[in-house]
């Protein structure tokens, strides 16, 4: 068995957002950055799903996760923002449509 056999056997495909994906994903990113919200952030591509983790501050936990997930890609998307505690807020194909629900703006309701 010769090295190129070996590293081939060895190289499992990986999960991860192309450049379009994460051009959106850092468009909202950078929206909520220069609004104070959000600090920090964190990309990790594993063999079945590709995680983008917003963060408040790096030594806590992710507020929020972007999943890419090719699996349930014809089941319910493959998009979806899952909240820290693992609440899925929204779920769908297309991740334009998935990011939105970082643009609803909280009200104050009075009675």
């Amino acid at each position: 068995m010769d090295l190129a056999e070996i590293r081939g056997a060895n190289a499992l495909p990986v999960v991860s957002f192309d450049r379009h994906e994460l051009g959106q994903i850092l468009r909202v990113y950078g929206r909520m950055v220069s609004a104070g919200e959000w600090r920090d952030y964190a990309i990790d591509t594993l063999r079945d799903r590709a995680v983008f983790s917003i963060f408040r501050r790096f030594s806590e936990m992710p507020l929020y996760r972007v999943e890419k997930n090719p699996k349930l890609a014809r089941k319910q998307g493959a998009y979806s923002v899952v909240a820290a505690g693992g609440l899925v807020m929204k779920r769908g194909h297309d991740l334009a449509l998935v990011l939105r629900v970082f643009d609803k703006s909280l009200k104050l309701v009075e009675d």
